[in-house]
């Protein structure tokens, strides 16, 4: 949702707030140049599109002065951009300036402010910080609800973020009513074939994913797709992600034929659409090897997930977050093949990307801890692997609360460590709070 609030916003300043100074000029050089930003980045070509929008910020703030919104616009897309780089600082320092501008200019009741606050509240989100992102989104939904008819797009996008963030904190009975609500308000002010009623389709169905609902998922990222297929064409990048979704939907339940269709379709429309050397191909690459992986398909796996750390490298850097999932699957097919000295340098190389982008407390960061931990747990390296497991369990309880479904994993992983030192009442103790985490969840 990070891209649409990005698009709405500018649209509004372009719209509706260029003063009479301007209407000269056809179109202003910032402009032009942000909207050459904006098609690079959306190709991908994200240091290309830091510079033109670093040029377009200094003519607009040069020509239209500091405090103008048309800067504040071209500093959320800048923002967006390093944001999708894992630039947070960043790209916080220019939600904030931008927000700190449009509320003296706006007041602090406006659509502009609201999404400002929106995006500062997603990138809060990525960085695990789950508290500040909440308090961010719930001011800026109070705005929508105060300023906007109750239908706005926009007032129905933000409650859909919300409900994306309790969903990742597995808060799933806060998630659904405000899922379901964003969905009917689309279909109103939208219309039922709109792609982002589609979008809300593809989050409910990934609500009901998370809960282990699959027959309802199913229906409704198919749904998602045929509306998505026949709003945008068969070869849009959102027609991609559908059909990751539901590839990942079918692998999940270990229908690897069909998985696998669909993964291949979603990896060549994202490179049809995108070109070969985009950071949603990479991810496409890593899925369709994990597929391989877990199928002992290892040879393949191997060449993609290296295909993958290559595209992201090129188009990210070497340092951004998701250079970490690609490793961690790497080290994950070495240690399935008792490559254990290999799997280790990419476990521990993914463990200090996340800590280094994310801080020590991110859910991402406790993953990885865990699967080191499982790298030792496998050589009975137990004493090397207890640490970490209760580190991993320590951050899990601290960054999603002590009834998310990975604290039941990460205590059932613990339990099976006790188990095997014979350490039977400790780790009976264990399985017993997982047990009563999952069934909470039912």
């Amino acid at each position: 949702m990070r891209r649409l609030f990005s698009s709405l916003a500018i649209a509004l300043i372009l719209l509706g707030s260029a003063p009479a100074l301007f209407a000269q000029s056809r179109v202003p050089a910032w402009d032009s140049l942000n909207q050459e930003a904006m098609d690079l980045y959306r190709s991908g070509k994200y240091d290309r599109a830091v510079e033109v929008a670093k040029k377009a910020l200094e003519v607009a703030h040069k020509n239209a002065g500091p405090q103008h919104l048309v800067v504040t616009g071209i500093m959320n897309n800048l923002a967006e951009i390093y944001f999708s780089q894992g630039e947070y600082a960043q790209a916080e320092t220019l939600y904030k300036k931008s927000l700190a501008i449009r509320e003296k200019t706006l007041g602090p009741e406006h659509p502009l402010v609201a999404g400002t606050l929106n995006n500062l509240a997603l990138l809060h989100r990525t960085q695990g910080h789950y508290e500040q992102a909440e308090t961010l989104l719930k001011r800026s939904l109070g705005i929508c609800k105060k300023v906007l008819e109750p239908d706005n797009p926009l007032l129905a996008g933000i409650m859909n973020n919300l409900a994306e963030l309790y969903t990742l904190q597995g808060q799933y009975a806060q998630a659904e009513p405000l899922y379901k609500k964003s969905l009917a308000m689309r279909q109103k002010s939208l219309g039922k074939d709109h792609s982002l009623v589609a979008a809300s389709l593809n989050n409910l169905a990934d609500l009901h994913r998370s809960r282990g609902e699959y027959a309802k998922a199913e229906t409704l990222y198919q749904q998602s797709l045929a509306m998505r297929q026949k709003d945008l064409g068969l070869n849009h990048p959102d027609v991609a992600a559908s059909l990751n979704n539901l590839g990942r939907l079918y692998f999940i339940q270990g229908e690897y034929v069909q998985a696998e269709t669909l993964y291949r379709q979603s990896l060549a429309t994202y490179r049809k659409a995108l070109g070969p050397d985009h950071p949603d191909v990479a991810a496409s690459l890593n899925n369709l090897a994990e597929l391989y992986r877990t199928q002992g398909q290892y040879a393949e796996a191997e060449s993609l997930f290296k295909q993958s750390l290559a595209v992201y490298r090129k188009t990210l850097g070497p340092d951004h977050p998701d250079m970490a999932v690609s490793l961690n699957n790497l080290a994950e097919l070495y240690r399935t093949q008792g490559q254990y000295a290999e799997a280790e340098s990419r476990y521990k190389r993914s463990l200090a990307l996340r800590e280094k982008a994310l801080g020590p407390d991110h859910p991402d960061v406790a993953a990885s801890l865990n699967n080191l931990a499982e790298l030792y747990r496998s050589q009975d390296q137990n004493e090397k692997a207890e640490p970490l497991f209760k580190q991993s369990l320590a951050i899990y309880k601290k960054s999603l609360g002590s009834n998310h479904p990975f604290v039941a994993m990460s205590l059932e992983n613990l339990a099976l460590l006790y188990k095997a030192e014979d350490r039977t009442q400790e780790a009976d103790g264990l399985t017993k709070q997982a047990k009563r985490i999952r069934a909470s969840k039912q």
